[in-house]
């Protein structure tokens, strides 16, 4: 984007707090001056527009924290999604292997490089946890992070990764940032699990057998960003994927663009792939 463009998109973005509504009732965000949030149609244009992901991409909205804008150096943000996948059942839980994930992630990861190089933008290595799954039963709130690094930079970027399971769905919370925010975005994201829940209705606990339909994937496959291989065959990774469920996100170019904010990177350079 020109100057001129990023000035007339930051002057046109409508930034919001206090209580506000996301998904037409599906859920709320309690935003004090903390935070500053972006409705779906000003999301849009964040993430294509000043991020550089695929014409169509969306989301239900964003959270900045507040004095935060998109095209600050060294901002962070919080992009929400849902996926109406239906109910995820939460029994097993306590036997996540971290490792066992981390590994499959790892082979997912290099397996969409050529994909990605097909697409232009640069190799994307998965580096490890910034932070291991953890899982909230009596909230119902899964969060992990990811380091990760890009072909051509030696910075490594975070991926921040918050997952609300509702009656018939999951609210998705996903933020980029640099590895050294590791203890702001951390602690930025659990405070938005205090903040953002499913409204009367949709939570977990109205989860109702007789008519909700069943995700066929579980706890696990929503760290992974893939349906296990015991429930069915794996999608194959779009052009820009890190992992299917990064589809919406085009995570890919958001890391692109994040590197190209810091270190002047272009996400289509030949230098970077």
């Amino acid at each position: 984007m020109t100057d001129d463009a990023e000035a007339e998109l930051l002057a046109s973005l409508c930034f919001r707090d206090g209580e506000v509504e996301i998904g037409f009732g599906l859920a709320t965000a309690r935003l004090d001056r903390a935070y500053r949030f972006l409705g779906p149609e000003d999301a849009s244009r964040v993430l294509v527009d000043a991020w550089g992901n695929l014409p169509g991409t969306s989301a239900l909205g964003m959270i900045f924290p507040a004095g935060s804008g998109p095209l600050d150096e060294q901002n962070w943000a919080v992009a929400v999604q849902y996926e109406d996948d239906g109910y995820v059942a939460d029994d097993g839980t306590a036997t996540l292997d971290d490792d066992r994930l981390l590994r499959g992630m790892k082979a997912d990861t290099r397996e969409a490089n050529a994909e990605r190089a097909r697409a232009g933008y640069a190799a994307a290595e998965l580096i490890g946890w910034a932070e291991p799954p953890s899982y909230e039963p009596a909230t119902h709130q899964l969060y992990w992070a990811k380091e990760l690094a890009l072909e051509g930079s030696d910075a490594t970027v975070l991926n921040y990764n918050v997952r609300i399971l509702g009656r018939r769905g999951v609210l998705v919370l996903n933020a980029v940032g640099g590895v050294h925010q590791l203890a702001e975005i951390r602690g930025g994201m659990r405070d938005l699990l205090t903040r953002v829940e499913f409204t009367q209705g949709n939570r977990y606990t109205d989860f109702d057998p007789s008519v909700d339909a069943v995700a066929v994937y579980g706890i696990g496959a929503l760290v992974a960003g893939k349906l296990a291989p015991e429930v069915g065959p794996l999608a194959k990774p779009a052009a820009l994927l890190l992992a299917a469920k990064d589809r919406a996100l085009g995570l890919g170019a958001v890391l692109s663009a994040y590197l190209r904010k810091l270190f002047g990177i272009d996400k289509r350079d030949s230098s970077v792939g």
